[in-house]
């Protein structure tokens, strides 16, 4: 069995960098996006185990992501 994947949702390369390298470290592997459109694809695309979602992002914000993520 594989490491557990982990979608990280940040508008930020900072954040996303800083978050990514610690949850590598904490043994899982990582998934980005920068806004609520990627995060949908990249779920659709790589299921993964468990989404970390910003909520404040550009062009669809982490609450409306989230809905749809919920509603699929």
């Amino acid at each position: 069995m594989g490491r557990p994947r982990v979608l990280l949702v940040d508008d930020y390369p900072d954040a996303r960098e800083m978050y990514g390298e610690y949850l590598e470290i904490s043994g899982f592997d990582v998934i980005e996006a920068a806004n609520g459109f990627e995060a949908l694809q990249r779920a659709a695309d790589e299921n993964p185990d468990i989404i970390l979602m910003d909520l404040s992002l550009p062009l669809m914000g982490g609450w409306e992501a989230t809905r749809r993520l919920k509603a699929d």
